[in-house]
């Protein structure tokens, strides 16, 4: 079978989630690196393999599909995964899974997103925070954790039930972005929460070394020292 070519930053947080499942499910991939940071996505040899100029976008034998939702689906159909990724026998529970996956990016992600975004990026260009808007975020995140709390996980371990799904992927690695500034207990404050995620952690831990490398490890080393140099 081919391998699928992945356009992806681990620094972002659905290029990490993308990657994982990948990994998880030893699809036979191909990551070519996109830095975000210096705009590569915007340029004109990226553009011409996607116009929608964001990452994840993976192509395989020509097909090319952004958009990290729309991935997961494709790469469980095609590889045929383990149906818990994804389900395909049991239809509500492949519901429940794509009404969190269509839910997350105006939720969880643009909650979490947001004021990461607020913290280290108006750290990184040596900008003010501002704080009524992170505190505006992180109040509006709570809320977010507080219906993974009471909704999406109710008394099951994972957001699609007894087992690991494309959900907790999603989840996980949007909210673990807050652990680069020092404001995991955004997320952690929750108990059940914070047991989902040493729990997906525990998962997804042997096939995160790249992501941490690659992705968290120099967002938070530089993220540290700007803040130390400004003591």
């Amino acid at each position: 079978m081919a391998t699928i070519k992945l356009f992806a930053d681990l620094k972002s947080q659905p290029c990490r989630a993308v990657y994982l499942f990948m990994k998880m499910n030893n699809i036979p991939s191909q990551m070519v690196r996109i830095d975000i940071g210096s705009g590569e996505h915007l340029q004109e040899e990226f553009t011409k393999i996607s116009p929608i100029q964001r990452v994840p976008v993976i192509e395989d034998n020509g097909f090319v599909l952004g958009e990290s939702g729309a991935i997961f689906r494709y790469l469980a159909c095609k590889f045929k995964v383990a149906d818990h990724w994804y389900p395909s026998k049991d239809l509500q529970q492949q519901g429940r899974i794509d009404e969190y996956l269509n839910w997350h990016h105006t939720n969880t992600r643009t909650t979490a997103a947001m004021k990461f975004r607020h913290q280290f990026i108006n750290t990184l260009k040596g900008k003010p925070i501002k704080e009524d808007e992170v505190k505006r975020f992180k109040t509006e995140l709570k809320k977010s954790i507080n219906i993974i709390d009471k909704y999406f996980l109710k008394d099951e371990p994972y957001i699609g039930g007894k087992e690991i799904s494309v959900a907790d992927l999603q989840a996980f690695c949007e909210l673990m972005q807050l652990d680069i500034i020092g404001e995991e207990n955004d997320y952690r404050f929750n108990p059940k929460v914070r047991a989902w995620a040493d729990r997906v952690k525990g998962k997804i831990e042997p096939y995160f070394d790249r992501c941490q490398e690659e992705g968290i490890s120099p967002m938070q080393t530089y993220y540290n020292q700007l803040k130390s140099s400004k003591l």
